[in-house]
C-alpha cells in the first residue's frame, strides 16, 4: 500500500479559542474595570426609559447582557442578522426611543453599511451603534478584524465616531452619546478594559481632543487604546531622552481640528499619528488633511497604524508586535523616525 505524501512545508494554522477572540488589550498587572459599557448603560437607563438595547446574538460579548438582565422588557435579541439589527434600531428611533445596538465592528459596518447609511444616518436618527473588536483587537483573522471600519464610517454624512481609550473614556462617553441628537458609531472595548486616563485629570467631552502630556521632541496624536500605548511609550522613551507629548482624540468625527492645529503649530517637532486602524482612511489621513488644508507644517509627519493588508490570525500580543502597534514596536518606530 502506498503511503500518501505529506507536505510539511506549511504548518497547520493554530486552532484559536474563544480567548483569542476576546483577548484583553491590558498589559500584565495593569488596572482594569470590568464591563464599563454595560454598567454605564444600566446606570444611565435607570432614569431614561426611552433607552433600549438591541444586539445581533452578541449580548455577552458586547457587555449588553447586563442591560438585558436589568431591563429585560427593553432588551431585543435580533439574532445573527445585522441588517435587521440596524433597520429595527432605526425604526425604534423614529418612534422616540434611543436604541443602543451592539455587535462586532466587522458585522456592524461591512454587513449593515447600507442600512446604517439609508435607514439611520440619512434621517439623522439617534441610534448608538456600539461595536466591539475594532481594528486589531482579536486574533481571529480578517473575518473578524475591523481594520477599515473608520474609513467606511467616516464617509457617512452626519455620523459621529468615537474611539475611546479606556474604561473611563467609555463610562463618560455613554451618557454623552445618548444625549447627542444624531447617530453615533462607538468603537467598543469590552470585558476587562484598562483604566489609565484617571491619572491625567481627564474628562471625556464629545468632539474634543485633550493634551494629556506635553513634550518637546515628538507629538503623538492618537485614539483608542493607542493613546494608552502612546502614554506608555512616552514614559519608556524618557530613558533615551526623548520628550513625547500625547494628544488624545477620542472623537474621530467631527475632528477637533482647532486643538490639533494648535498642538502641531505650538513647536517644531515630529508628529506621529498612532491608531488601531489601517493607514488608509483613518485618523492619520484625517489629521494630514486638516494640516494640509490649514497650511500648518510640522517638522515631520508619520503614520503609526496598521498596514493596508489582510492581517494574520494568531495571539494578539504577537500580532500587535508584528504590525507595529505594541508598546515596544511603537517606541522602536518613533526612535527610528527620529534617527535615534
Amino acid at each position: 500500500m502506498n503511503t500518501p505524501a505529506v507536505d510539511t512545508r506549511t504548518p497547520a494554522k493554530p486552532r484559536l479559542t474563544t480567548s483569542a477572540m476576546i483577548a484583553s488589550i491590558a498589559s500584565e498587572g495593569q488596572r482594569v474595570k470590568a464591563a464599563p459599557f454595560g454598567k454605564a448603560l444600566v446606570e444611565l437607563a435607570a432614569n431614561r426609559p426611552e433607552i433600549v438595547g438591541l444586539t445581533a446574538d452578541l449580548a455577552k460579548y458586547t457587555d449588553l447582557h447586563l442591560f438585558a438582565q436589568a431591563y429585560p422588557e427593553r432588551f431585543h435579541q435580533m439574532g445573527m442578522a445585522e441588517q435587521l439589527l440596524m433597520a429595527a434600531a432605526g425604526g425604534m428611533a423614529k418612534e422616540g426611543l434611543i436604541p443602543f445596538a451592539t455587535t462586532y465592528a466587522v458585522f456592524g459596518t461591512r454587513r449593515a453599511y447600507d442600512f446604517i447609511h439609508q435607514v439611520i444616518a440619512e434621517e439623522n436618527l439617534p441610534v448608538k451603534m456600539c461595536c466591539a473588536l475594532p481594528g486589531l483587537t482579536t486574533g481571529y483573522g480578517p473575518s473578524h478584524q475591523a481594520t477599515e471600519d473608520l474609513a467606511m464610517m467616516r464617509g457617512i454624512p452626519g455620523l459621529t465616531i468615537v474611539d475611546p481609550c479606556d474604561a473611563l473614556d467609555i463610562e463618560q462617553a455613554v451618557p454623552q452619546i445618548a444625549d447627542h441628537p444624531g447617530p453615533v458609531y462607538l468603537r467598543l472595548l469590552r470585558g476587562n478594559v484598562p483604566l489609565v486616563l484617571d491619572e491625567y485629570d481627564y474628562r471625556f467631552e464629545l468632539g474634543k481632543a485633550k493634551l494629556l502630556r506635553d513634550g518637546a521632541d515628538v507629538l503623538v496624536i492618537s485614539s483608542g487604546f493607542m493613546t494608552m500605548r502612546a502614554l506608555e511609550v512616552a514614559e519608556d522613551l524618557r530613558a533615551d531622552r526623548v520628550d513625547v507629548a500625547v494628544l488624545h482624540c477620542p472623537t474621530i468625527k467631527p475632528l477637533d481640528e482647532a486643538t490639533i492645529l494648535a498642538a502641531v503649530g505650538a513647536k517644531p517637532r515630529l508628529v506621529v499619528v498612532a491608531e488601531n486602524h489601517s493607514v488608509i482612511g483613518g485618523l492619520g489621513e484625517a489629521v494630514a488633511s486638516s494640516l494640509l488644508r490649514h497650511r500648518v507644517q510640522p517638522a515631520g509627519f508619520e503614520l503609526a497604524g496598521l498596514p493596508d493588508a489582510y492581517l494574520d490570525a494568531g495571539a494578539l500580543p504577537t500580532l500587535h508586535e508584528r504590525y507595529g502597534i505594541s508598546r515596544t514596536a511603537l517606541a522602536g518606530r518613533i526612535k527610528g523616525w527620529l534617527g535615534r
